[in-house]
């Protein structure tokens, strides 16, 4: 399966200690990596089909300080469509005028839902199937942009309708929130004020976070398994659908 990375913060924060972290389990997860970093309304997306051990472009993501409110990074173990840049996670779609980036770890069996013109796949993932369909139904859900707390109720409704397919680990933004649905494994940890260190625990790098931050700054991180070795951190239930405003985990 793919591994997930995605990072809410309150003001912008680089991903370059979390990017590493996942960055070092490329070695099994080789076919191809990808990160879409918010900025306001834009996104900056670099996607590659070669694992993030060797590509160029993970080194430039590694050492580039790109600061974001909203990031979602994925690498790749191909279990449908085959390995091309294409395919490669995440993916970004225009609804209501924003942009929405979308990874999924897992696999769908069966799932082949009707789509119309505005949202197709271009590759031949079950991932990108799975967000075309997703976006079709929120525009048929509301008129116009709503707000974090409706938004999530309506994915509530049907993130499920697709996990019943199989595996549907998921997350979602549009640079107002991260969304993280668990269908197997995600976990999250939150870093705020008293900042500490924290080691990767696949990766000999460790960082002390007070020397890097405020006492005003918050920052949620989400992954796939616990990217650090000495931070608590918290895992989502099956089914479970987490939203993230500001850095914090929010009740909508």
């Amino acid at each position: 399966m793919c591994q997930l990375l995605g990072m809410n913060a309150n003001t912008p924060t680089d991903a370059m200690f979390s990017f590493a972290g996942l960055a070092a389990r490329a070695d099994e997860h080789k076919d191809g990596f990808g990160i879409a970093f918010f900025e306001d309304r834009g996104v900056r997306l670099f996607v590659d089909p070669a694992g993030a051990r060797a590509s160029p472009v993970a080194e430039m993501v590694k050492r580039y300080p790109i600061r974001s409110e909203n990031v979602i990074a994925h690498i790749r173990k191909a279990t449908q469509g085959r390995v091309a840049l294409e395919n490669t996670h995440p993916f970004m779609r225009e609804l209501w005028g924003r942009y929405w980036v979308f990874a999924h770890n897992g696999d769908l069996k069966g799932f082949r839902p009707r789509l119309h013109a505005a949202f197709r796949p271009v590759g031949d993932t079950d991932s990108e199937l799975a967000f075309c369909w997703l976006m079709q139904e929120l525009a048929k859900s509301h008129a116009g942009v709503p707000g974090v707390a409706e938004l999530t109720r309506t994915l509530s409704e049907l993130l499920p309708r697709a996990a019943a397919h199989g595996t549907f680990n998921v997350l979602l933004s549009n640079g107002q929130a991260l969304w993280a649905h668990a269908s197997t494994a995600l976990s999250w940890v939150q870093r705020r004020h008293p900042f500490g260190a924290a080691t990767l625990a696949d990766e000999d790098l460790r960082v002390d976070f007070a020397a890097l931050t405020t006492p005003n700054d918050r920052v949620a991180v989400v992954a796939t398994e616990a990217l650090t070795r000495d931070e608590a951190w918290h895992a989502l239930r099956p089914g479970e659908l987490a939203v993230f405003v500001g850095g914090e985990r929010v009740t909508p």
